[in-house]
């Protein structure tokens, strides 16, 4: 199944399951969606749970902050990640707040699917991957699948959560094909990361579509240099499973972050100082991270490509690790 279809299928399962949960946004239902994620569902659905808004992001989530508050689950879908900066003020004052200023006497059961990251030549406006902005926000869950498995069991959790959710898809990831469960409660926990690949020499932690190039890193690194890294993928920043990362961390001894975004305060530099406080005397080699260059996206196909992080360049950080060692 493409990680479009799991989406989709999470989205009509969960509305076949629960009655409250019903789904906003531009072109989500007479067009089916940008990219072709809602297809179908207004013609299962009707009008009344699949709704076309007008172009007004901060309009969408706010009514999406209302309907949750008044019991309702709504799933919000913003066109691409650059538009919820329109309704950041929804997001961040109101979704991930209002449960802390009413005491926990009003959830938020609401999700805000986007997606974003490079590679299509959509330029610096439309390419950004804002994971650690999200991050940051307390209050707010912060989902990043990188498989059709995941996309679809992490999407049914946080249609099921009483959190707000921020729920980003890679754009150049809904092609993707994998193996996808067909239970319709196959829900995958928060806060649980997936072990990719297991290893000894070093662990490599990829952030949504990285975790796929850090197991294409993960092949060279075994079939050129006869190293064995290990291979994390979070699956969720907001929860995160630490103690999964740790402990493979205390394994190897060495860790490579990769992520797309931009360097200074991203999800990398956030999880090379847990593990440089909480691991520090099972390093024997400074943490390395990867990342996107620190520029807006090029629009330039080959400018776009040297702005994104490839499988090379995971293996120089963790042939880096290794130095003197080996």
């Amino acid at each position: 199944m493409r990680m479009r279809e799991a989406i989709n299928a999470g989205l009509r399962e969960e509305m076949e399951r629960d009655e409250t949960v019903f789904m906003m946004g531009e072109d989500v239902a007479v067009f089916q969606g940008s990219f072709k994620v809602t297809e179908g569902l207004l013609d299962q659905f009707g009008e009344k749970r699949v709704r076309d808004t007008p172009i007004s992001e901060n309009t969408i989530v706010g009514m999406g902050v209302g309907a949750a508050m008044g019991g309702l689950r709504p799933v919000v879908e913003i066109m691409t990640v650059n538009f919820a900066l329109l309704a950041m003020d929804q997001i961040v004052n109101h979704a991930a707040a209002i449960p802390y200023m009413f005491g926990g006497q009003v959830r938020v059961p609401l999700v805000i699917r986007m997606p974003g990251g490079g590679g299509h030549q959509l330029g610096p406006t439309h390419s950004h991957s804002f994971e650690a902005m999200f991050l940051q926000i307390p209050g707010l869950l912060v989902a990043c699948p990188s498989t059709p498995a995941d996309a679809k069991g992490l999407l049914k959790a946080a249609i099921r959560d009483d959190n707000p959710v921020i729920f980003i898809e890679h754009e150049t990831l809904y092609g993707a094909r994998g193996e996808v469960d067909d239970d319709g409660d196959h829900v995958l926990e928060f806060g649980r990361a997936a072990i990719r690949r297991e290893g000894t020499d070093v662990t490599v932690i990829g952030i949504l579509r990285m975790a796929e190039t850090a197991q294409r890193a993960a092949t060279a690194l075994a079939n050129e240099h006869a190293v064995e890294a290990e291979v994390i993928d979070p699956r969720t920043l907001r929860p995160l499973d630490l103690d999964t990362i740790l402990e493979s961390v205390r394994k190897t001894n060495r860790a490579v972050i990769v992520e797309e975004g931009w360097p200074h305060g991203g999800v990398g530099a956030n999880l090379a100082a847990l593990i440089q406080e909480q691991a520090f005397d099972d390093l024997d080699a400074p943490v390395q991270r990867v990342t996107g260059a620190d520029v807006p996206m090029p629009y330039s196909k080959r400018l776009e490509q040297a702005a994104i992080p490839h499988a090379e360049h995971v293996v120089s950080a963790a042939l880096a690790t290794l130095e003197g060692s080996r």
